[in-house]
């Protein structure tokens, strides 16, 4: 039998809490995700595979920087400069002026595609780890699937305009997550304001990030613009504990995806307060036992419980704890047995597995034959009363 219990425990169950007031961005694709409690606030068209542009870069800097952890090169490792990555020097778009002859290091490329949002850099890199950007890419598809990106495509590695290259916006929003938790010391580059390879590219030498020196807390991660894709953005801003992480795109100007951003960010960390629900190891609710030495055991939860609560909070959180019950005994200590569902207005729904609080041992023979007896009168009675 499922049992569903209304928790008393919640420290926010007095209060019934208004839903965050809504943000309509003009972005044609949004995805806008809360690191700390792993809520997304914002899905607009956030599953639809769409041109990135130079976002879809953020997957070649991941495919260089798990060669640097993985050993196969050093951040003094040197790369070749072909033709062909020198063409995108000359094409118009965006470059750290690589020329023929050039050997930049793995530390000089990473910051031409960060900073710089290099197209050449890009190439150097796809070629110096896979032989040729076709293969790369290749490559790219394949890593991007296996780390759960379920909407990228990769045709080359900058994120020229081709029919082949999409990425959505929750893969770009999971993907920067990735490069900030799992590296952590490579991540610095992203809040980097300017590199000037060689001196050679003063009029391109400034991270395009609108948010960096706003003293918001941003500290990444990459614009893209095409004429197919619009403007877009895939950023992140960290105030005190929590991070919020954003991917848009298709807004019209670089003055509206900078109007965009911050606005997304302000309404991001304005709009909701982060607070611990419940400490971990308390109980939140009791289970009913069956043939256990104790009627009943407490349900906890293995970690501080945080939630994003809205600001306009004026009165009571729904939550309830689920289980199928009664418990039969024996019961271990710290079994999953429960789930709490927690209900928080203009959010989605909240889900947290409990577990036995205490051990429960299987009671008495005389007090087992009894419950037992009680249990088969019961069932009698209630086929009788539906005979009846």
């Amino acid at each position: 039998m499922t049992f569903r219990l209304l928790s008393a425990a919640l420290i926010w169950t007095t209060l019934i809490c208004a839903p965050a007031q809504a943000f309509e961005t003009r972005a044609t694709s949004a995805w806008v995700y809360d690191v700390a409690t792993d809520t997304v606030l914002m899905d607009k068209n956030g599953d639809v595979a769409v041109p990135p542009a130079s976002m879809s870069k953020l997957m070649t800097v991941n495919m260089l920087f798990e060669a640097l952890k993985d050993g196969r090169v050093t951040m003094d490792t040197t790369f070749g400069v072909s033709d062909h990555a020198m063409s995108f020097t000359e094409a118009g778009g965006s470059t750290m002026f690589l020329q023929k002859g050039d050997r930049p290091t793995v530390h000089d490329l990473i910051r031409g595609m960060i900073v710089n949002s290099g197209n050449d850099a890009c190439v150097a890199v796809a070629e110096g780890l896979a032989g040729s950007e076709p293969a790369f890419a290749e490559q790219m598809t394949q890593r991007g699937k296996a780390i759960g990106l379920t909407q990228s495509h990769f045709t080359n590695s900058s994120g020229w305009p081709d029919p082949g290259q999409r990425m959505s916006m929750k893969d770009l929003g999971k993907l920067a997550q990735r490069l900030i938790t799992e590296f952590p010391e490579l991540y610095t580059v992203f809040a980097e304001t300017d590199f000037n390879y060689k001196n050679r590219a003063p009029a391109n030498a400034n991270n395009r990030n609108p948010l960096l020196g706003l003293g918001i807390g941003a500290d990444g991660l990459k614009t893209g613009h095409t004429e197919e894709a619009g403007f877009g953005m895939v950023g992140s801003v960290k105030q005190g504990e929590r991070r919020v992480i954003f991917a848009i795109t298709g807004l019209s100007s670089a003055p509206e995806r900078a109007s965009e951003a911050e606005k997304i960010s302000t309404w991001a960390f304005h709009q909701f307060a982060l607070k611990t629900a419940a400490k971990a190891g308390e109980p939140i609710a009791q289970a009913e036992v069956f043939l256990g030495a104790e009627q009943s055991v407490g349900l906890v939860p293995a970690e501080d419980i945080r939630l994003l609560i809205p600001a306009l909070a004026q009165d009571g959180l729904q939550a309830e704890v689920v289980y199928n019950g009664p418990l039969a005994a024996p019961i271990i200590k710290g079994s999953k047995v429960a789930e709490l569902v927690i209900d928080v207005p203009g959010l989605p729904e909240h889900r947290v597995p409990l577990l036995t609080q205490a051990d429960v041992a299987q009671a008495g023979f005389m007090a087992r034959m009894t419950a037992a007896a009680q249990k088969l009168f019961a069932e009698y009675i209630g086929k009788s009363a539906t005979a009846g």
